[in-house]
């Protein structure tokens, strides 16, 4: 199993990073073969901006994604959730309908987009013979417990603590004998640690707590409200008995030449693997 760091950046716009979005892809053979349990599958989580440019460089196309899984409907998690379903749309050659897993509130935000998209939709309709009909989509809101079995694959889903939103997730992907924790935004919450204990991997958003309380803007202050500092993600990890640590959704971004001063908060926690990096990080689960 393979974990990509497609979007490590945040709702601050940065030229280097693009949104919050993370692929774990499983082994297996290149294309998806109902008929055999090692087919390749490749789950996208959150899909925040540029997240298609990445995964291109990553070497995936939206026809590949198996399932989009969201965390949250917070902005900055869902911002190309248009392009997502359109690019698949025009892309995929054979009836393919991708299936949405996330919070309630999700077949709202999904049915939203495809009004927005009801002029481009019936433009592509009527200029191509070949697409007779509008993008297919599978939405499943969920609160807690399994929501994915296929092909080896199992996918668990448990609430987190990100409130003033919720509900919010946190999904536990399982794949030959691994299994990588997609913690989403949240502060430690015992539902968390549940998902996470024993798991291979934790994926966590980091807060720097130590700069950002300082910041003159309350409204960037308030982020320490609702997201887990670098120690605080560390300390998930570390009760949980994971074997790696991989840090995402850097506030502030993570700037070149500071990685130690990040993997040193860490470290005051977690004394397991710590992962971190930009854009296109890809981290292999054995």
């Amino acid at each position: 199993m393979d974990i990509i760091l497609l979007g490590t950046g945040s709702p601050l716009v940065d030229p280097n990073r693009a949104g919050p979005s993370t692929l774990v892809v499983t082994s297996g053979q290149e294309r998806s073969d109902p008929g055999n349990g090692t087919s390749r599958q490749i789950f996208l989580v959150d899909c925040g901006r540029g997240v298609l440019m990445r995964a291109a460089a990553a070497g995936v196309g939206a026809a590949d994604i198996t399932a989009l899984l969201l965390t949250h409907l917070h902005s900055d998690h869902i911002t190309d959730l248009s392009d997502v379903i359109t690019t698949r749309w025009v892309s995929t050659f054979s009836p393919n309908a991708l299936p949405i897993i996330g919070p309630p509130g999700t077949r709202q935000v999904v049915d939203a987009t495809l009004a927005a998209l009801a002029p481009d939709i019936s433009y592509r309709i009527a200029h191509h013979a070949d697409i007779t009909e509008p993008p297919r989509v599978r939405v499943y809101e969920c609160t807690e417990g399994q929501v994915w079995d296929a092909a080896g694959v199992r996918i668990t889903a448990a609430p987190t603590d990100h409130r003033p939103v919720e509900p919010t997730l946190a999904f536990r992907v399982e794949h030959g004998g691994v299994s990588a924790v997609l913690a989403g935004d949240t502060v430690p919450c015992a539902t968390l640690d549940a998902l996470t204990r024993g798991a291979t991997a934790l994926v966590h958003t980091a807060i720097r707590k130590d700069i950002v309380q300082h910041m003159s803007a309350q409204r960037v202050r308030d982020i320490l409200d609702y997201h887990s500092s670098v120690e605080q993600a560390a300390a998930t990890a570390a009760r949980a008995g994971v074997g790696t640590l991989v840090l995402t959704h850097y506030v502030p971004p993570l700037v070149p030449g500071q990685e130690d001063q990040w993997r040193a908060l860490a470290d005051s926690e977690f004394t397991g693997r710590i992962e971190l990096g930009d854009d296109l990080l890809r981290i292999s689960l054995v």
